[in-house]
């Protein structure tokens, strides 16, 4: 570096300034080339990075189209499914209850033929009195008129009829009686008859509200099959949703499996050994894990066979008795490794107690022996607690199955979504980008127009210098031009007084012409 400030001078100043004049006339001299390839350099990077963003945002539209095509076949294959699910309810309501419909009818018409027998029986009339009643009467109102053989027969008349009417007020009295008995017997089977219309009546209500549910659902399959846009937004927040609960319970599982895992853990190091490795993990941990996995296998499967879950078609696909052994297998497998997590978890606590015996003949304390032996009366009590969990975890992963679905399903929805945005942004980076760079390229010549701006300046001094003499000249040129203009071409101004003299002589001659003729 000095060899080349003191390679024209000894003086490292003035060779420096040569070193800058020589730099100054080689950028002057190379400005044009330069100036090309900065702006074809800036513009080239600035198309390309603009074909990039619009090649992005391409893809971005394929993809928005490809997750709404995603998102609106899952919403129709659960739409379906919830349509398929209303129709067996139906069908099993239908086949429970309106199954017995024909035995209802038969029991109905019998309850109303009886209470219509029973009315119309009960509906007879009392017996009238006879028609010669009022006969009777009225010869019995007759006056006697102190006979005494017409009075004795008018009394006999009178008593006569009112034994009449006593036996008619009887016979009515007894006609009564039997009217209420038939009331009587009347009211079970008005209870019956009402008991039944009831439940008719319930069948119907429960048939009603399944088809209304069946309605609902068959609107939501027309709106997703028509792919409108209200429908996708719909869809898309429910996905968002059901990946956040689903994300959350998930989590929660997890933890529940760490706890687990504690739990299992320990006991298995003696079991299987607790210096053997595999790949630098325990093989009591590998076991452990295991465990849990094949419990959580199995409360897939158990929810799989139950058609509660739709992770795996083939499960579902099967016939009613192969799922039905599927679901005994898998769920005597849980109840099996539950116990013996719960065995294990027994045997965890026997372990801490002998951890713990072992530390205290350690220590040799004094009062130690005396607090453990205050502590154990009550030791069942973390034992049993412990079994007890190590007995209800697995059946806890066991529906882990569910929010499983449901994050897997929303999962499409989400990562399709971020990919989206993912893309949305390169591609404003990218034309962001393209942007600086042609702006930079325009800088930059600036900035090497910077570094000569003394040659340049030199040269723009004459250059205006050259215009100002250009101009000039233009400026004697132009008023020579009008000189030549003013000048009066004689020529032109004969011919045109030419012209006006012979038209005058015309018209003097035909005024002549006129007058002669006159």
């Amino acid at each position: 570096m000095n060899d080349l400030l003191t390679l024209w001078s000894a003086n490292s100043a003035v060779s420096a300034a040569i070193w800058l004049v020589l730099a100054m006339t080689l950028l002057y001299f190379g400005r044009n080339p330069a100036h090309r390839i900065l702006l074809s350099s800036g513009q080239g990077l600035r198309h390309m990075l603009r074909m990039a963003s619009r090649a992005l945002s391409q893809l971005e539209r394929q993809l928005g189209k490809r997750n709404r095509e995603v998102l609106l076949a899952a919403a129709r294959n659960d739409a379906e499914r919830r349509i398929e699910r209303e129709f067996t309810r139906i069908q099993t309501l239908v086949a429970r209850d309106l199954s017995g419909y024909p035995a209802l009818h038969r029991q109905i018409s019998t309850a109303i033929d009886n209470v219509e027998n029973s009315y119309r029986e009960a509906g007879d009339s009392a017996p009238l009195p006879p028609a010669w009643g009022e006969v009777v009467n009225t010869i019995a109102a007759l006056p006697s008129h102190g006979d005494p053989a017409v009075a004795k027969i008018l009394s006999n008349i009178k008593d006569a009829v009112h034994d009449t009417h006593k036996e008619t007020l009887k016979t009515w009295q007894a006609s009564a009686d039997q009217r209420h008995k038939l009331l009587a017997k009347m009211q079970p089977e008005w209870r019956t008859l009402n008991g039944k219309m009831d439940e008719v009546a319930r069948t119907i209500d429960n048939l009603d509200n399944r088809t209304h549910q069946l309605d609902k659902q068959m609107q939501h399959y027309e709106e997703v099959r028509r792919g409108e846009d209200a429908a996708v937004r719909s869809l898309t927040s429910s996905s968002l949703t059901q990946f956040f609960i689903a994300g959350l319970v998930l989590t929660i599982a997890l933890l529940g499996g760490l706890i687990n895992f504690q739990l299992i853990a320990m006991p298995m190091s003696e079991m299987v050994g607790g210096t053997s490795y595999i790949g630098g993990v325990k093989t009591s941990d590998i076991a452990a894990l295991v465990i849990i996995l094949i419990e959580i296998a199995m409360g897939l499967f158990l929810l799989e066979s139950l058609r509660i879950t739709r992770l795996f078609p083939i499960i579902s696909s099967m016939d009613d008795q192969m799922r039905r052994r599927m679901m005994i297998i898998s769920l005597s497998i849980l109840c099996i490794l539950a116990g013996i997590e719960a065995s294990l978890a027994y045997m965890r606590d026997l372990l801490a107690l002998d951890k713990e015996a072992l530390q205290q003949s350690l220590s040799m304390a004094a009062n130690a022996s005396g607090v453990a032996a205050s502590n154990a009366e009550f030791r069942w009590i973390p034992s049993i607690g412990q079994m007890v969990m190590g007995f209800i975890l697995p059946f806890a992963l066991a529906f882990i199955a569910i929010p499983l679905e449901s994050f897997i399903h929303s999962l499409r929805t989400v990562l399709g979504l971020a990919l989206v945005a993912m893309i949305r942004l390169v591609a404003i980076a990218a034309r962001l980008l393209g942007n600086l760079a042609g702006h930079s390229a325009t800088l930059l010549t600036h900035a090497y127009d910077l570094l000569i701006m003394l040659p340049l300046s030199i040269e723009r001094l004459f250059s205006r210098k050259r215009e100002a003499a250009t101009a000039v000249q233009f400026d004697d040129s132009q008023t020579t031009d009008e000189l030549a203009d003013a000048i009066p071409d004689v020529a032109a101004e004969e011919k045109r007084s030419r012209k006006s003299r012979s038209k005058n002589n015309s018209s003097n001659n035909s005024g002549d012409a006129a007058v002669a003729v006159a």
